[in-house]
């Protein structure tokens, strides 16, 4: 993941599925459950950047005030804790090898049993991903109860801000029902325990959206199908739990080809349903809002604007709709959003009087964003939202609206001021880690979406937001110099460079003054020597294609290329020695190394294993020649002349990441942090002892699903250590 430069969110809404295949971690085995070992005792937390993630759903307990839940396409889900403000999480207990069970797909409260959860968990619905999972708690997310399903679920597919796919059936607090994306409806009587295939009307197939929506409407169940052609029936009826009936007079056309989300309305039975030409959250240019009185079956559009107008810049206004709430006490009262609305921008529209008229709730919007001022995105002003798919109206309290975003939850009281709702809920995906041993912030980050960020304080979102000048979506590259900490450069993927530097350790940057060609579509790891004199930036295209380094002694004015440095390998620079750099060729299983500031290269230790792209070099801090190269479930390897030669380490027999922070008192090497395997189960180690021995540091209910991408420890504070998630942000933990 380290490699892949596409938004996380956007993979699959193309054509990028085989660069997701290409970059996620091939897992060995099942792990098994572990503590920590003795002396393991750790606290862990979430260094604050303030969501950063594409929220799916968002969900208001009917019954309880102050209850509510949301769901991510790749970070798990939350409860709402009302009397803190802040979100919690509840899935960090998924383990590396049921990484894929991180995404959510869809969630399920029951009205009657304020306690209950449900989640439907599967992050892809591939051939290369695990089968889905039900999750189903007595005590509002704090205990689980694990069902696994025979079907993949698709949490982070096309789709993903559709639902919610799983329901309670409103008669039977006992009966579960689970539409799927390729395998039709499913139903359990026992509250999740087991479920069954059911008859439905419509034939999935192995590609399509399937099942879109699941809403109760009085002791009514309406599913929405998502593979209509817009011509034939995409929302269906039961009204005895077994019996499906397309609902009559349902619209048609393409504006109305896929139910995206549904609410019903019970003070005037009415169920409003919004419909895109395209489930999203990309790809849509059409959609409508219409409603069903569902005592008479009398359907009625209610578009607040419909797509397809001119924008003041000439261009088509195409977008479509997606999320829906209705007032629980006010009737008529509902709230729709847009989506996928770029040049117009989308928004939340409110209607008190059913739908027969509308107010853009954006047009008088004020927001703050001083807690998570990336949110600017290096401008002078947020945006209303991007990806609006899920919409919430409190039940208690009709001028509380939520609604998520592709980086955020906002909320509002009054509906006029708008701020994030999203304390405690992380969902960056980290793909690069850097602890400065010197200066301010003892953290600077780079991610998937939202480019490097610089930790002056890990409780609170960088007050400079994302790295500017130029704005990266994902980071590729993150290095400082080991003997001028001051001199940062970063790497990315962005439409005004894909390189820059900075002298005062990451907090203000410059672009490089030039930039290789192929930077603009390949942008790679980029690594600079111990006193910032040199850059060796390497390329690589995200379906795999990779391209010649550049080198540059003039801090990015001028480059040239490198003919004998392995193609797509990642750089690493020597900490001690301004001279040297190293690159392990994962093609071919060879280190290489260069004693001229990285002019040239020349291969010394070969027959390591080779190909798989994520193998992981890295160089001792203070030390010059010794590398550390984790070869995930081939081991752990360890050179002390400069790559000529490596000896596997015997204390453990899988490493996906490794990192180095401060000492404990007493050691001359510093302290030693892997993801890795010891004995059976993957996890979070120290060694105080130059990997003679290992302690786990972290424990079952701290996991977050796939962890490979960078650790680092803290070099100014011993036992800490930041470790890089997919889907949870950073993690950082202490000694307890």
């Amino acid at each position: 993941m380290r490699t892949f430069p596409l938004s996380r969110r956007a993979v699959l809404a193309g054509t990028a599925a085989a660069a997701a295949v290409a970059t996620l971690p091939v897992l060995q085995g099942r792990a098994q459950a572990a503590v920590p070992a003795a002396g393991g005792a750790y606290r862990w937390r979430n260094a604050v950047q303030g969501g950063t993630g594409f929220v799916t759903g968002v969900l208001f307990h009917p019954t309880v005030r102050g209850l509510a839940y949301a769901r991510t396409d790749i970070g798990g889900a939350y409860r709402w804790d009302d009397r803190t403000d802040r979100w919690i999480p509840l899935t960090d207990h998924i383990g590396w090898d049921d990484w894929n069970l991180l995404g959510v797909e869809a969630m399920a409260v029951d009205p009657a049993h304020p306690n209950r959860l449900y989640l439907a968990l599967g992050t892809y619905a591939q051939s290369w991903a695990g089968n889905g999972a039900v999750l189903r708690s007595e005590d509002r997310g704090a205990t689980w109860k694990r069902t696994d399903l025979t079907v993949k679920l698709g949490a982070n597919e096309d789709g993903r801000g559709c639902g919610e796919r799983l329901l309670v059936d409103p008669r039977d607090s006992d009966t579960l029902w689970l539409g799927t994306r390729h395998d039709g409806l499913l139903k359990s009587t026992d509250r999740g325990a087991t479920w069954k295939a059911v008859s439905f009307p419509a034939t999935p197939s192995a590609t399509g959206q399937g099942i879109t929506l699941l809403v109760a409407a009085g002791r009514s169940v309406y599913a929405g199908w998502g593979d209509s052609d817009g011509t034939s029936a995409n929302l269906y009826r039961t009204a005895d739990g077994t019996t499906w009936k397309a609902v009559p007079g349902q619209p048609a056309g393409t504006a109305a080809k896929v139910p995206v989300r549904a609410a019903y309305d019970r003070h005037t039975c009415e169920l409003y349903v919004t419909y895109a030409n395209a489930p999203g959250p990309n790809g849509q240019s059409d959609g409508s809002v219409h409603k069903l009185r569902t005592t008479t079956g009398k359907w009625t559009e209610v578009t607040p604007v419909k797509p397809g107008g001119t924008t003041a810049d000439g261009s088509t206004d195409s977008f479509g709709y997606g999320g829906v709430a209705v007032d629980a006490r006010r009737p008529g009262t509902v709230v729709v959003s847009t989506n996928n609305r770029w040049a117009e921008i989308d928004t939340v529209f409110r209607s008190t009087d059913g739908g027969r008229t509308w107010t853009s709730l954006k047009d008088r919007a004020v927001f703050d964003v001083s807690e998570t001022p990336y949110l600017k995105w290096g401008g002078d002003d947020p945006k209303f939202g991007w990806w609006i798919q899920a919409v919430g109206l409190d039940p208690f309290d009709s001028e509380h609206i939520v609604y998520g975003t592709g980086a955020t939850l906002y909320g509002t009281r009054d509906l006029r001021n708008w701020a994030p709702q999203i304390r405690g809920l992380e969902e960056a995906s980290i793909r690069q880690l850097i602890s400065p041993p010197a200066g301010e912030a003892h953290l600077i980050s780079g991610s998937g979406d939202i480019g490097v960020m610089y930790h002056e304080r890990l409780t609170a979102s960088p007050s400079r937001g994302m790295a500017s000048n130029p704005v990266f979506g994902t980071s590729t590259g993150l290095a400082l110099a080991a003997a001028k900490p001051s001199y940062v450069v970063r790497a990315g993927w962005g439409d005004h460079g894909n390189g820059a530097w900075s002298n005062d350790g990451g907090k203000t940057w410059e672009p490089f003054k030039a930039q290789p060609a192929i930077a603009k579509d390949a942008p790679g790891p980029i690594a600079t020597n111990a006193d910032g004199s040199v850059l060796l930036w390497s390329f690589a295209h995200w379906d795999g294609t990779t391209y010649p380094a550049h080198r540059s002694a003039d801090n990015g004015a001028t480059w040239t290329e490198v003919t004998s440095y392995p193609k797509g390998a990642a750089p690493v620079a020597d900490p001690v020695d301004p001279k040297r750099f190293y690159a392990f060729d994962t093609a071919t299983g060879t280190l290489h190394a260069s004693t001229d500031g990285g002019m040239t290269f020349t291969a010394r230790a070969t027959g390591l294993n080779s190909g798989d792209t994520e193998f992981r070099l890295v160089a001792a801090p203070g030390r010059s020649g010794d590398l550390w190269l984790s070869l995930k479930w081939n081991g752990l390897y360890r050179s002390t002349d400069g790559g000529a030669t490596f000896t596997k380490v015997g204390s453990c027999w899988a490493s996906y990441t490794l990192g180095f922070g401060k000492a404990a008192e007493g050691a001359s090497y510093p302290a030693v942090y892997m993801v890795g395997s010891t004995e059976t189960i993957t996890a979070v180690y120290r060694s105080d002892d130059e990997a003679k021995t290992w302690t786990r540091i972290n424990d079952d209910q701290h996991q977050w699903g796939w962890i490979g991408a960078a650790i680092t420890g803290d070099p100014r504070v011993y036992g800490r250590v930041y470790i890089a998630t997919n889907g949870r942000g950073v993690q950082y933990g202490e000694p307890a």
